[in-house]
């Protein structure tokens, strides 16, 4: 199991947006990386894992000038809270840095020098939306208005999110910028543009895309790849058609603008689509330069192997830009982009903390669960393709508590015990020989488990390392060292059969340390031995070696754990509440009295009518306001704002009937037009519990339906 021939991998994962805190998508990509890196290093094969903050932008400028803080001071607020993350569920990248670094500045602007010199960057006059409240040209994500396909109001600039149709911001219907509400203007701003559409870059992107890596395998996996190919043929256009080819890359943004700015053009910056991929390649200047290592010699080794771990909602800015980007400034190419899905829960549901399905990182951690249960349910599910993953409780407990602690922990804890206790904690194992059957059956499955994880079809090797266990329980039940233990006579056999145990315990140690690093890190002290590398599944523990105590590995997962991370937010306050006053009692002082009586021809000039939510999402530099886009049966849809965000998720209402109060006169507020009133209930005080509750009709109303 020797490795003549070492691998030279240089890692990376998505650069998170430094806007906030990391989640569990996050989470799952980063421990799913962790574990390949940390597999790779047992081979012997040398890694430099490296991650970084994606730190540039508008949506950070903009947040930064809120805080009252500058983009630095911000992302460097942000950056503070990666280490919690990172430690607590054990990845450990080499490097964690950021791309507004020196050496980012210093490569991207090379980059794009080198690109421009081989001819692949044009300027472009272009239209673009101009704030002139904000007095700044308008990324496509700050415009909105009408989508000119559905109709559809509050729809961003670059996509409908009701109907999914792609356009320009210029296309939309009544625009207004989300900055200020104010009207936006059409200025002229020249932009600099990436060739994709150059036969160079199409001719090289079709021969990576379909191409294989040196090691015969392809650079992407196969639904990945031909997902890709489809956008060299058939690009969609707004007014129904569609078009040829690839379309070029807009590379510039206009002051003001947190970012790179670009050599001789003073006033204009990288889009931050440029240089974030670069980061990747400063984190590991950044690492090297530490180190005393030469970056140019490290990248220019024919052997190093450049791997991207993905998720597949950026796969086109990595197997289009990226590579083509590198090629043709006469850098490494990558060799390999993995791609993921999403992570899900209870059969597929979007998560959601309003609910109680989202899956809180710091809030597993804080509850004093154990990383290593969700690094090892995680690796169960995934696999090599990018096919979405389900979080389930019951299935996460089930798992934990059958595979790791009732299968494997359980044959250390059946065995090591009698070692100490009886033998002075030395094993015996003169029995482990080359023809002996028992410990064969366990080293034969090595090639396989170790083909799975370098493959990333992690959940293949963890079924094949627990049907290892199931056999070696089955010899735990049919030589019962607690029986043996019973009888002095039987101490030889007790000794072999224990030390057979913890023999096999050590390999089955040896195939789960990359999930389970720091429960191998425990065994290691258990077992009195170095830290575990693969061809150690060979070498046998030394006869008359001597081990020590044992100290339990893991405990169960108690529902109670798994009750509390799903809670929903509210639910601890309400106890709390109820367990403090009595609800009579809340009732008489925070119900509201009724109003003064009115007529019935008063009630009927009020025309409310069900409404459904097709769309929500927050109103920027709003505290208490939810956008809503309403279907009310007009054949067209309506723009309202409601005072419900400190009650609700935008998606919890995505889908749901409520009540309009449809004849009310549009208001025109900062934010735009809002084009009648939702009706929702509170007690008299709305910050107080229970809140507020927007009305939602019985299941069968239909939009337009009037209420009488």
């Amino acid at each position: 199991m020797s490795n003549p021939s070492p691998r030279k991998l240089f890692v990376t994962t998505a650069l998170p947006y430094a806007n906030g805190a990391f989640h569990i998508g996050h989470i799952m990509e980063y421990i799913q990386a962790d574990i390949w890196v940390r597999f790779q290093r047992m081979q012997g094969n040398a890694v430099n894992f490296v991650g970084a903050d994606d730190a540039h932008g508008a949506p950070i400028m903009i947040a930064a000038e809120k805080a009252g803080l500058t983009p630095q001071q911000f992302v460097a607020n942000i950056a503070a809270g990666r280490k919690q993350y990172l430690d607590g569920f054990h990845i450990a990248f080499d490097n964690w840095h950021s791309t507004d670094g020196p050496e980012n500045h210093t490569l991207a602007k090379q980059i794009y020098l080198d690109l421009k010199k081989n001819g692949l960057i044009k300027t472009r006059t272009i239209e673009q939306f101009f704030d002139p409240e904000k007095n700044m040209f308008l990324p496509d994500r700050y415009i909105k208005g009408q989508c000119p396909k559905c109709g559809a109001q509050d729809q961003y600039g670059d996509n409908c999110e009701v109907c999914g149709a792609v356009y320009a911001p210029t296309d939309l219907i009544n625009p207004y910028s989300a900055l200020t509400g104010a009207t936006p203007v059409l200025k002229n701003s020249d932009h600099f543009f990436f060739m994709l559409s150059d036969p160079r870059s199409v001719a090289f992107l079709e021969e990576w895309i379909s191409g294989n890596d040196v090691d015969g395998k392809p650079h992407l996996q196969a639904e990945v790849a031909n997902k890709v190919k489809e956008w060299f043929t058939v690009r969609d256009n707004i007014d129904g058609s569609t078009s040829e080819g690839l379309s070029d890359w807009d590379i510039s943004r206009d002051a003001p603008y947190f970012g790179i700015e670009i050599p001789d053009a003073p006033g204009k910056y990288f889009y931050v689509w440029l240089d974030a991929p670069v980061g990747y390649l400063a984190s590991l200047k950044n690492l090297l330069d530490k180190r005393g290592e030469n970056y140019d010699a490290y990248m220019a080794d024919p052997k190093l192997e450049q791997v991207h771990f993905i998720g597949k909602d950026i796969v086109n800015f990595h197997t289009l830009f990226w590579p083509a980007m590198l090629h043709f400034s006469g850098r490494k190419t990558p060799n390999k982009v993995f791609v993921h899905g999403f992570l899900t829960v209870n059969n597929g549901e979007k998560m959601s903390k309003s609910r109680g399905t989202g899956l809180d990182p710091l809030k597993y951690l804080s509850l004093g669960m154990n990383p290593e249960w969700l690094r090892y349910y995680l690796a169960n599910k995934l696999s090599a393709r990018n096919e979405d993953i389900d979080f389930n409780p019951e299935d996460f407990s089930a798992r934990v508590n059958s595979d790791l602690v009732g299968k494997y922990v359980n044959i250390a804890s059946r065995a090591a015990g009698f070692i100490t206790k009886k033998f002075d904690g030395r094993v015996a194992t003169t029995w482990a020989t080359a023809d002996d059957a028992f410990i064969n059956k366990l080293r034969n499955a090595a090639p396989e488990i170790q083909s799975f994880y370098d493959q990333r079809e992690y959940g293949k090797a963890l079924r094949a390392i627990m049907e290892q266990c199931d056999a070696i329980n089955v010899y735990v039940d049919a030589n019962k060292p607690w029986e043996l233990a019973k009888n002095p006579d039987n101490n030889a056999k007790l000794q072999e059969v224990c030390s057979r145990l913890l023999e096999a315990f050590r390999i089955l140690t040896i195939y789960l340390k990359p999930v389970l690093p720091n429960v191998a890190q425990q065994v290691e002290a258990l077992l009195n031995i170095a830290p575990l590398q693969w061809n150690d599944v060979a070498t046998p523990l030394p006869n008359n070696h001597q081990v020590n105590a044992y100290a339990h590995l893991m405990t169960r997962v108690e529902p109670k754990m798994l009750d509390a991370l799903f809670e929903m937010p509210a639910a601890t306050e309400t106890k709390a509440a109820s367990d403090t006053a009595n609800a009579a009692d809340a009732a008489k002082t925070d119900i509201e009295p009724l109003a003064d009586e009115i007529k019935i021809d008063d009630f009927a000039k009020v025309d409310l009518r069900i409404a459904k939510i097709v769309n929500c999402e927050h109103v920027e530099g709003s505290d208490k306001l939810l956008r809503l886009t309403l279907d009310v049966g007009e054949g067209r849809t309506r723009n309202v704002f409601s005072g419900i965000k400190s009650a609700y998720k935008p998606e919890d209402l995505v889908g749901k009937l409520t009540v309009l109060v449809a004849n009310l006169a549009p208001r025109k507020m900062k934010f735009g037009i809002s084009e009648g009133m939702v009706l929702a209930a509170s007690a008299a005080d709305e910050k107080k519990s229970p809140g507020i509750y927007i009305l939602n009709p019985w299941p069968g109303a239909e939009p337009g339906m009037r209420i009488r």
